[in-house]
């Protein structure tokens, strides 16, 4: 199995609102290898360059302004098809589309408080976890549970 990673953020409403760890529990319950966690304020350059993609939206600047708001919990998840079906456990962009059972589904309602970020396709992914992390932070170990997550 190649091991895939994704990059998923846990944004300034989830981390006020004291949900870290139920989002990394259902990652890990899941069957996701958590390779690399921090605890950071980013900067507005950090945040401009990783929304760059929205830098001509009219919510471009409120968009920064929340993000600069608070906290933020940037993670490297690793697994196979871990991209896609992050994605589908964070639900849907607008909570309100979400299914219940979904993070979005279960803990937001506005879009603009939609708790997390996560990577929509591995080259994306790629690029948010050198963004975020040196080569340095992703750990390289084996999980004890794989033979009971993979055949």
């Amino acid at each position: 199995m190649s091991a895939e990673r994704t990059f998923i953020m846990i944004k300034p409403d989830g981390v006020q609102r004291g949900l870290v760890g139920q989002i990394v529990q259902r990652f890990e319950q899941r069957g996701y290898k958590l390779v690399s966690m921090k605890f950071t304020q980013p900067t507005k350059e950090l945040l401009e360059e990783h929304y760059a993609d929205l830098k001509q939206k009219g919510f471009f600047p409120s968009l920064i302004a929340y993000m600069l708001s608070g906290p933020v919990v940037p993670m490297v998840w690793e697994g196979k098809d871990v991209v896609k079906q992050g994605r589908q456990m964070l639900g849907q962009t607008n909570p309100l589309a979400s299914l219940p059972g979904s993070i979005r589904g279960d803990f937001s309602i506005d879009i603009g408080r939609n708790i997390c970020h996560g990577s929509d396709s591995v080259e994306s992914a790629q690029k948010e976890i050198a963004l975020w992390f040196k080569e340095t932070e992703l750990t390289q170990w084996k999980s004890s549970t794989h033979e009971w997550v993979y055949e």
